[in-house]
C-alpha cells in the first residue's frame, strides 16, 4: 500500500467531512439561514470516523508494534468515549434547550476532532513508514 496516507485522506478525511461540508453548503445556499453553520454533531461524526478507522487500519497492520499499537487504540477509546458524551450533550440541548451550553459543546467538538486528525496523521503516517520498511 504505497498510497495509504492518500487513500485516509480520500476514504476517511473527506468522508468524514460529509456532514461538515453539507452544512456549509446547506447553510450558504439558503435564504434565511435559520441552521447553524456549525453543529458538534457533524464534528462528533467527523472525529468518531477518524478513530474508527484508526482502530481498523491498527488492528489488520503486522504485530511488530505491539505496544504502539496497543497505546493508539486505548487513545481512540478514549476519544470515542469524549465524543460519545459530547453527542449526550448535543442530544440533551435539542430535548431541554438551554440545559446545555451549544457554543461551548461546539467548541469543544471542533477542537476535538481537529486533535484527533493530528492523531490520526500521525498514526496513518508511522503505517505508511512501516509499510515501506517491510
Amino acid at each position: 500500500m504505497p498510497n495509504i496516507k492518500i487513500k485516509w485522506l480520500i476514504y476517511t478525511v473527506l468522508v468524514g467531512l460529509i456532514p461538515v461540508l453539507s452544512r456549509a453548503l446547506i447553510w450558504f445556499i439558503s435564504q434565511n439561514r435559520t441552521m447553524d453553520f456549525l453543529s458538534a454533531s457533524d464534528f462528533v461524526a467527523f472525529g468518531l470516523i477518524l478513530h474508527i478507522s484508526n482502530i481498523n487500519e491498527i488492528e489488520h497492520f503486522n504485530d511488530s508494534e505491539k505496544a504502539w499499537k496497543t497505546i493508539q487504540n486505548g487513545i481512540s477509546i478514549a476519544f470515542i468515549s469524549f465524543y460519545s458524551v459530547l453527542f449526550a450533550c448535543s442530544l440533551l440541548d435539542q430535548s431541554n434547550p438551554g440545559l446545555i451550553n451549544v457554543g461551548a459543546i461546539t467548541s469543544l467538538s471542533i477542537g476535538l476532532s481537529f486533535t484527533s486528525f493530528l492523531i490520526s496523521f500521525s498514526v496513518y503516517n508511522r503505517l505508511s513508514k512501516l509499510e515501506r520498511n517491510s
